[in-house]
């Protein structure tokens, strides 16, 4: 792109679920694209403000004041504008490519930033495919967003689920129960493992080890023998038995894929029938894990990712992801972030060190 046309008008939207540090996005962006002479307008609620179904609001210096300790974006998130959606006829898709497009018109705007997941950033790439000047910024509490060591939300989640772990040992021991606590993650088990490890549990189950009950029960009982009849187990919301598939608790419908849940319930009926004694009781997180106070981490990540996105598009340099390598923020071109998906290695270094502090992973 020349320097003539460089944008002047750019958007931003935060799209699917809310991530913590979304806000520090968003403050990072308006302060450097503002650096830059550069006028920033907000898609509320995701593209429903591109879509004519909310509102495009001007985004200045005194919009982005004090929202850094803020959960969830002041833009608003919504998982319900997706024109790629499985379930979603080709002239639909069109249509809603076709109003985002005459809506950028209309309103002057040379570019769009899109902060979010492997959705978002696949609708990002069909944009940049069809013309419009796009950036995208890697958002997901799953970390399952390939191309970046780390996407924005998934430490504050995985602090969560850890103090959850610590606050579940001391009631566990006391009652002498198996207490399974359920994460979210989808299809990857990256926050279980995560904060399995850092908490102290005594079994993570991923998605990406499909686990025997068996070895499980095994372990419960071998930690009986040796005086310690208590067990914390920490379970993906993905993960399933060898042979079996993800639990759901709601099909796939329009315009969104199953929701999965019931994994904590299963493996606490699956733990009964292998006829384990102890109490077992369940936890799951749910939402807790996207909400509240971000931490330091994906605050700093947040605005070092909104500052950098701000900086590609004052260059004109669009079709990219901002991206984490080797801790340093770049950028990839946005088909390469949609061609790689991130997760647990099975054979990778953080399941050798859970193995080898004793943590059972239901297979060998």
């Amino acid at each position: 792109m020349t320097a003539r046309n460089i944008p002047r008008r750019v958007c931003l939207l935060t799209g699917g679920g809310d991530a913590p540090g979304l806000n520090a996005v968003v403050r990072g962006f308006v302060h450097r694209a503002t650096q830059s002479e550069l006028t920033v307008f907000g898609s509320r609620y995701g593209l429903e403000g591109l879509l004519g179904r909310d509102e495009v609001v001007p985004l200045g210096l005194h919009d982005v004041g004090g929202i850094l300790p803020r959960g969830g974006s002041i833009l608003g998130c919504s998982t319900r504008s997706n024109p790629l959606a499985v379930s979603e006829t080709d002239e639909t898709r069109k249509a809603a490519f076709s109003t985002v497009s005459r809506r950028l018109h209309e309103l002057k705007i040379d570019a769009l930033v899109l902060a979010g997941g492997d959705g978002t950033m696949a609708i990002a790439a069909r944009f940049a495919e069809s013309g419009i000047a796009c950036v995208g910024i890697p958002k997901t509490i799953d970390g399952d967003l390939g191309g970046t060591e780390r996407t924005c939300g998934f430490d504050t989640a995985v602090q969560v689920a850890t103090h959850a772990i610590d606050a579940l040992h001391s009631t566990a021991e006391a009652h002498q129960r198996v207490l399974v606590l359920e994460v979210m993650g989808r299809n990857a088990g990256l926050i279980a493992l995560h904060s399995a490890i850092a908490g102290g549990a005594d079994v993570a189950l991923l998605p990406e080890i499909p686990y025997d009950v068996i070895r499980v029960a095994a372990k419960i009982r071998d930690r009986e023998r040796r005086g310690l009849r208590f067990s914390i187990v920490v379970v993906g919301e993905g993960a399933r038995p060898i042979g079996g598939t993800a639990s759901q608790i709601e099909s796939a419908a329009r315009q969104r894929p199953a929701r999965l849940g019931g994994a904590a319930e299963r493996l606490m009926h699956e733990l009964q029938e292998a006829r384990l004694e102890h109490d077992v009781r369940t936890t799951v997180l749910g939402h807790l894990q996207r909400g509240g106070t971000p931490s330091a981490f994906d605050r700093l990540l947040g605005t070092r990712f909104g500052v950098h996105a701000a900086g590609l598009c004052a260059e004109g340099r669009f079709g990219r992801m901002v991206s984490l390598r080797s801790g340093h923020v770049d950028s990839i071109p946005l088909a390469e972030a949609c061609a790689a998906r991130a997760g647990v290695d099975p054979e990778g270094e953080l399941v050798r060190c859970a193995r080898a502090v004793g943590i059972e992973l239901g297979a060998a």
